[in-house]
């Protein structure tokens, strides 16, 4: 697969593609990863997540969070689209607490880093940090309570639990 730029100075792939399959990995969505017992996340501030001034609006940290979790998830092999769809339960925040420590602006490159910090029988406790470089702009937990497709709270599948267990105890990466 050869990359390049075209005339107007833009990003080019030069591979045959076939209609309709995502044949390249431009064509892929963006995948975060564990770096130890951490799940890192990047993601680059548009101008649909500020406000008027160029600042983020400060929701849109609790969907960038978001995101990273769902990521996190389905990075260590937890399938909540399958579960939801067994009927099994589903997770859903209980409680979100969040310090705004320094703004994001329009453009920013951000790097979300999330930890599973405890396992409870019905929920988990994950602190997630959005970070711009080195310089921390938020700090958060949030408790995702495992409930039953009618909403009641419910022990989580023990293999999750496991996987969950083996992430806390990974060791540190830089």
């Amino acid at each position: 697969m050869a990359f390049g730029f075209d005339v107007s100075g833009f990003h080019r792939e030069s591979c045959p593609a076939r209609a309709g399959a995502m044949t390249s990995l431009l064509d892929q969505p963006y995948r975060g990863g564990f770096a130890g017992p951490e799940h890192r996340f990047a993601l680059t501030v548009y101008f649909e997540d500020t406000d008027t001034a160029g600042i983020v609006y400060y929701a849109n940290y609790l969907k960038f969070m978001e995101r990273a979790r769902s990521d996190m998830l389905r990075a260590a092999g937890i399938d909540q689209r399958a579960a939801l769809e067994a009927g099994t339960g589903v997770y859903a925040v209980a409680e979100a607490n969040i310090r705004y420590l320094r703004p994001a602006k329009l453009g920013d490159d951000l790097l979300i880093r999330s930890r599973v910090e405890q396992v409870r029988a019905a929920s988990v406790i994950i602190h997630q940090r959005v970070m711009r470089g080195a310089e921390q702009l938020t700090d958060g937990r949030v408790t995702a309570a495992f409930l039953t497709v009618d909403g009641r709270p419910t022990r989580q599948p023990k293999e999750w639990t496991d996987i969950f267990q083996r992430i806390m105890t990974q060791e540190e990466h830089a």
